[in-house]
């Protein structure tokens, strides 16, 4: 397997414009030398050195529609991509994920089948991204096997003042924040022109608290249509599911209609 030992990530033009003083700080630069050193001594760290900026190349500053908060990347091989709660294709989504894909199925109210995400184990969140959701951990590196590894470095300075520039500088975002980690960014938001939505983790550990119920995607979608904006398609439905779906619908008004006739008639 080979390693990546560069560090010279690109990132999206209006996320450069927004964010040019942070990049230009003492702290990124020392972040940057920090990072550069460890890769050089062969410490491996998630994700690859082209995806640490990936949340925003996939969802440009000006297109960012809902913001997801993670702390840190998944420290396993072959999990992080550089956006929240989010693996690459083919790896088996993590618990906290799909405890967020059972939730969205029941809050939209879509019937479980094979093809609902945490049965195909296609826990890629890529489509999310591209539809103006802003999957950012607060922390956007870690070293291998060593959680919270990075949370020294400096990132968060960064990614706090990603959160407050679109706070700031737009309108309209709806912000998840879950768990306390998440929610303690919220005094950089203003929730005067913003949706501020709070749920307990996704995690095992704290799901049935308060997250499974939340119905934080449809609140979301609501939101997005009242201020004109499309919503998000979290759960792609197959059309052969569409059309089971169809033909249970009319069932169930056939019978509807039969329990009437019957009624009536005696």
């Amino acid at each position: 397997m080979t390693t990546e030992t560069t560090l010279n990530p690109q990132i999206e033009e209006g996320w450069k414009k927004a964010l040019a003083e942070e990049f230009g700080a003492e702290y990124m630069k020392e972040l940057k030398k920090k990072l550069a050193e460890e890769l050089e001594s062969g410490v491996i760290i998630y994700p690859p050195p082209k995806q640490i900026f990936n949340a925003f190349n996939l969802t440009p500053f000006d297109k960012v529609k809902v913001v997801i908060l993670g702390q840190d990347p998944y420290h396993g091989r072959g999990q992080a991509h550089g956006l929240s709660f989010s693996v690459p294709d083919g790896v088996k989504p993590p618990p906290s994920l799909v405890n967020i894909f059972k939730e969205i199925e029941s809050d939209l109210g879509v019937k479980k089948s094979k093809g609902s995400p945490w049965i195909t184990q296609n826990g890629n969140l890529e489509s999310w991204a591209k539809q103006g959701v802003l999957l950012l951990n607060a922390i956007l590196t870690v070293r291998a096997s060593q959680p919270a590894s990075h949370c020294d470095l400096g990132w968060e300075k960064l990614t706090n003042a990603a959160i407050k520039a679109l706070s700031d500088k737009r309108e309209h975002i709806v912000f998840l924040l879950w768990g306390k980690f998440a929610q303690e960014k919220e005094s950089l938001i203003d929730a005067s022109k913003h949706l501020v939505l709070k749920a307990p983790h996704p995690s095992p550990y704290s799901a049935n608290s308060g997250f499974f119920g939340c119905k934080h995607f449809s609140k979301t979608n609501d939101y997005l249509l009242k201020n004109n904006q499309t919503p998000i398609e979290w759960i792609k439905i197959s059309k052969s599911d569409q059309l089971l779906d169809e033909v249970v619908s009319k069932r169930d008004v056939d019978e509807t209609k039969l329990i009437s006739h019957k009624k009536a008639w005696g």
